[in-house]
Formats: C-alpha cells, sequence, structure tokens
C-alpha cells in the first residue's frame, strides 16, 4: 500500500532515515522540522498518516496531536523517548493511534506504519454491532451508548469494536495487539492498556468498576456478556 506519510521530526539525521526506509517501501514522504509547519502540512497536503515526534520546536508533538485529531481521523504515530513515559500515556490520550520507543529500529517503524495503514484502509466489519446499549457503525465511525454518540480515536474504536464483536470471549493482550494494531509485540502490550484506560474514561459510567469493557484476571479483556 503506498501512502503519503508526513514525518514531523526535528532532528535531520533521524528524519532522513526515516524518510529513506519509508520511501524504500514505496511511500511518499513529506517532513516537517517544527509542530507548526507539520500543521501546516497536514492541513494542505491530507496526509494518510503521520509520523510525529513528542519533542518538537514551535508546537510541540503532544499539542500537534491534540489539533490533529480534534480535525481528522489520520492514523499517528508517536515517537517518544524512554524517560517520557508519561508523555505516551498522554499521547494516546489524545488520540494517538500508536508509538515506538527511542531508540527504535526503523524497521520496526516501518511495520508499525504497515500496519496502521492496512487496519485505517480496510475496516474488517461492516453494519452495525450491538452488545449491551452500546452500538457501533464502522461504517459512519460512530459509536453511541445508549443513545448517545461518544468520540473515540481510530485505535479505541477498532478496540472497543473486536471485543462487543464477541461478547464473553476473554481476548488477550497478544491477541488484541493483532486484531486492533495488526502486529504481536509482547513488549508493547502496555499499549493494550492504556488505550483500554482511555476507552474506559469515554464509555463507562464509572471507569473504577466498568460494566463494558471487563479485565479478565490472567488473561486479557473481555466485552461483558
Amino acid at each position: 500500500m503506498s501512502a503519503r506519510i508526513l514525518v514531523a521530526e526535528d532532528d535531520p539525521k533521524q528524519s532522513h532515515l526515516i524518510r529513506a526506509y519509508l520511501e524504500h517501501e514505496g511511500h511518499s514522504v513529506l517532513v516537517a522540522r517544527d509542530g507548526r509547519a507539520a500543521l501546516d502540512l497536514a492541513r494542505s497536503r491530507t496526509p494518510d498518516l503521520v509520523v510525529l515526534d513528542v519533542m518538537m520546536p514551535e508546537v510541540d508533538g503532544l499539542d500537534v496531536c491534540r489539533v490533529l485529531r480534534a480535525e481528522s481521523q489520520v492514523p499517528i504515530l508517536m515517537l517518544t523517548a524512554r524517560s517520557t513515559e508519561a508523555d505516551l500515556l498522554l499521547g494516546l490520550d489524545l488520540g494517538a493511534d500508536d508509538y515506538v520507543v527511542k531508540p527504535y529500529s526503523p524497521r520496526e517503524l516501518v511495520a508499525r506504519v504497515r500496519a496502521l495503514l492496512r487496519r485505517s484502509g480496510a475496516p474488517e466489519v461492516s453494519g452495525p454491532i450491538r452488545a449491551l446499549d452500546v452500538e457501533i457503525d464502522p461504517d459512519r465511525f460512530e459509536v453511541r451508548i445508549g443513545g448517545e454518540l461518544v468520540a473515540l480515536t481510530a485505535k479505541e474504536f477498532e478496540l472497543l469494536r473486536v471485543l462487543a464483536s464477541a461478547p464473553g470471549r476473554a481476548f488477550s493482550r497478544g491477541q488484541l495487539l493483532q486484531e486492533t494494531f495488526g502486529f504481536d509485540h509482547n513488549v508493547q502490550e502496555r499499549t493494550v492498556d492504556a488505550h483500554v484506560m482511555n476507552l474506559r474514561r469515554k464509555i463507562e459510567p464509572d471507569p473504577a468498576a466498568p460494566r463494558y469493557v471487563l479485565t479478565v484476571p490472567g488473561r486479557g479483556y473481555k466485552f461483558a456478556g
């Protein structure tokens, strides 16, 4: 799948490396060296995916993520340092779909990009899914809880869709990584936990005592049923 990808990275060596690997995959790559330029390019060129560094001049990556998510559902892959795990969680909460921790393997980054493009471009289920008082419409990218529309990020939507399509079935974190993110990497299983936490904040009457997305001790998660 060839795509237009915006790389927002202020380090010239890193941006050059990312660009080279993505172009080798057949993608068209736009590069922004600061957050303001990233927003301008995202609005004018409408990329299919954004690779976004957290630490950016002018406007930082978290603010760029917040603005992009308010304006579109473009998949966002964040680059974050090991020492800024709080940025990771905040980035996911703001709407990022996945992240790569620095230092990273360019091949891993390319694999994450490939998975995000595959998931964003080919929804697997058509037609509404109804479970309890939750209604999920993949064609319209809408979720309603008790008839009320709830705004979710692309990955939160996909996670809820997978779980609600099989109420009562316990999914391991690895299975949810494969089903929702398109990859299976044990080191990154906390990505699922972070997305579940954010999803519960948006759909549960009481996130501390969830009604819909339940934890299965020793296994992972399931949708009540």
